[in-house]
């Protein structure tokens, strides 16, 4: 009698108005000899079981997540003409990879209490322990713009197409530095700042061919790959040195 009630009133709760259906141009990404980066095209639609109403428009927020790292940022100072460290903040769970693409200003579109719920901001998305120090922020702020520089965090406002508030699409670019696991992808729906669905899906980032064999060669071999490492700067030494007796000649 209680299952049978319990799924009653489960039955009787309105379902949601507006639901995300995504899709993406790749599921997985292959990381090759040659690989410089890549472009991956989310799209979607909101799926509504009544039409629209007059209100506060829908917005949407993409990100795209690495796997977690942990981190040392570690802060420098002259002293006696050498430059040496001096405080550090342990990160332990800072994404290798992170983009957040938009409809809007995300400030406009994203209150401050739903990024701290949903982590969705660059500075939210990392978490800092183990400090000694009084200005952590300054630490944390350092990797956001170092791992910016590198193009491994990204900011796109109002990089998302979103037509009629029915249809989105939008494109995040992937570095050629990126690591192996699977990258996060969340979607959004927010209005007057609250995010009212969010969806989530997984891209596979994976070494293939080459690049997968040498990297298990390493890891599980190491004294193997020594030594054809090895061997290979020897025959291509002896290799350079036959060919310049050939051109002297």
């Amino acid at each position: 009698m209680r299952l049978l009630l319990a799924l009653l009133c489960c039955l009787a709760l309105p379902a949601k108005a507006e639901e995300i259906v995504l899709g993406l141009s790749s599921e997985a990404v292959a990381i090759t000899a040659t690989f410089d980066g890549s472009d991956i095209l989310i799209f979607g639609a909101v799926k509504r079981d009544r039409p629209a109403t007059l209100g506060e428009p829908l917005e949407v927020i993409i990100t795209v997540s690495g796997p977690l790292t942990p981190v040392t940022v570690r802060h420098k100072e002259r002293w006696m003409g050498i430059w040496i460290n001096t405080d550090a903040v342990e990160v332990d769970a800072a994404p290798s990879f992170y983009a957040v693409a938009t409809s809007g200003p995300l400030d406009q579109i994203l209150t401050q209490t739903e990024d701290l719920r949903q982590r969705i901001s660059i500075p939210r998305a990392i978490r800092s322990v183990g400090a000694n120090v009084d200005n952590t922020a300054d630490f944390t702020d350092a990797l956001i713009r170092i791992r910016s520089d590198e193009g491994l965090y990204q900011v796109r406002e109002n990089t998302v197409d979103f037509e009629e508030e029915t249809l989105f699409r939008t494109e995040i670019s992937l570095p050629a530095n990126l690591i192996e696991g699977n990258y996060a992808t969340r979607i959004f729906l927010t209005r007057d700042g609250a995010v009212v669905d969010a969806y989530e899906s997984v891209i596979a980032v994976q070494k293939v061919g080459i690049e997968r064999w040498l990297f298990n060669l390493a890891h599980e071999m190491p004294l193997a790959y020594g030594i054809l490492s090895l061997c290979i700067a020897i025959t291509a030494g002896w290799a350079a040195s036959a060919a310049f007796q050939g051109v002297r000649r």
